[in-house]
C-alpha cells in the first residue's frame, strides 16, 4: 500500500494523484581558475550598463568589504549577489585598475 500522505493532487488522466519529490537545491560551485573577471552586461536591466565581477577567492564578508571599497572608488552603486560583485555603470577601468593594485589577475569579457 502507498502512502499518500505527503503528496499533493495534480491533475492526470493516467494515473491519477502523481507523487513530488522533494526540491533539489545544487549550489553550482564557481569557476575558479585564478582570474576575476569583468563582464559588462547591459540586457534585461532596463537599459542600464552593469559591470558584473565574478570568481573572486575570498571569502563572503571579504567579497561585501571589497565591493563597498570599489563602489566607493567609482562613486557608484551596487550590490554582492551569491558571491558576484554588480557594479553600476561602465566603470572597467577603474575597476581593473584597483583589482590588479589588490593582486588579482583580470580577465574583461562580454563587450
Amino acid at each position: 500500500m502507498t502512502n499518500w500522505s505527503d503528496s499533493i493532487l495534480v491533475y492526470s488522466t493516467e494515473s491519477g494523484r502523481v507523487k513530488q519529490s522533494a526540491p533539489v537545491h545544487k549550489t553550482a560551485a564557481q569557476k575558479n581558475d585564478g582570474f576575476v573577471r569583468l563582464r559588462r552586461e547591459v540586457k534585461g536591466r532596463g537599459g542600464g550598463t552593469v559591470i558584473v565581477i565574478s570568481g573572486i577567492p575570498l571569502p563572503a564578508a571579504a567579497i561585501k568589504e571589497l565591493a563597498g571599497v570599489l563602489k566607493k572608488k567609482c562613486g557608484c552603486g551596487g550590490t554582492v549577489k551569491d558571491g558576484v560583485i554588480e557594479i553600476q555603470g561602465d566603470h572597467r577601468d577603474a575597476l581593473s585598475a584597483e583589482l590588479q593594485a589588490r593582486g588579482f589577475k583580470i580577465k574583461l569579457s562580454g563587450g
